[in-house]
């Protein structure tokens, strides 16, 4: 991979698959900038990434709020001039409950930081890359964009949502050397999977029993995949949605 001068934006780079993946990527001498809401794992991961010799820029920002997320791409852009690769994976499950239990403001809320903060990052992200030529954006999308999943109707929604942002931003940028390609993890061991599992044990023994590969992912492994689609050896993957589930979806 020719990762000289190469930046990259990790949106929920403060703990689970965007602190994985901010790893990954400056263990392979990508300069990251790790957004998170938390600036306590927001600053933890510029940490670890310094200790092993990378260079990091912790920017705090809530990617429900446009213009946070226009910030934290003008910031990228006049400390490093560019923005070469941008995980766009800040995200919540939300409570598991039957769609009618929801709140509105619950779904509101989801809608909000899954869906919108998605289209924010992109619509702020792609002009830059437009700039300078071409980039790359992986999405993070989930099993739960792909098959309908119960009692998590709201966050369904904002996965579906990201693979039709992923597949138009594809198709309307692919000419303008800017690919677009989306992830959809199964479960994963993350912060908020783990919160999830806490809140509706049942739910989650379920959902772990239900998998083929019998086992919860890790987030190293998405972090391969999402490193792999972000960089050089991938040009001519654009458009796509990838499963990484244990064979969830298979079934």
């Amino acid at each position: 991979m020719n990762t000289q001068s190469k930046v990259a934006i990790i949106t929920g780079a403060g703990s689970g698959l965007g602190q994985a993946t901010a790893l990954k990527l400056s263990g392979n001498g990508i300069t990251v900038v790790v957004v998170d809401i938390s600036e306590t794992a927001g600053q933890e991961t510029v940490s670890m990434i310094e200790a092993k010799g990378g260079t990091a820029l912790f920017i705090a920002a809530d990617v429900s709020q446009a213009p946070q997320v226009e910030h934290f791409v003008q910031q990228t852009v006049a400390t490093f001039g560019r923005i070469d690769m941008f995980f766009n994976n800040a995200g919540i499950s939300g409570p598991g409950l039957k769609l009618a239990d929801h709140s509105i403001e619950q779904f509101d809320q989801i809608i909000n930081i899954n869906l919108r903060g998605a289209f924010y990052g992109m619509k702020y992200v792609i002009p830059e890359m437009l700039k300078i030529g071409g980039g790359s954006i992986v999405n993070t999308a989930s099993t739960a964009g792909v098959v309908g999943v119960q009692t998590v109707a709201p966050y369904a929604a904002t996965k579906h949502g990201i693979i039709g942002l992923t597949r138009t931003a594809a198709i309307e940028y692919g000419q303008n050397n800017i690919r677009v390609n989306a992830i959809a993890p199964g479960t994963i061991e993350t912060p908020m999977v783990a919160e999830f599992g806490r809140q509706n044990p049942e739910t989650m023994k379920a959902t772990v029993d239900s998998i083929p590969s019998g086992r919860l992912g890790k987030p190293e492994e998405i972090a391969n995949l999402v490193s792999f689609l972000l960089g050089d050896e991938a040009p001519y993957i654009n458009g796509a949605v990838y499963a990484i589930d244990g064979a969830v979806t298979a079934q």
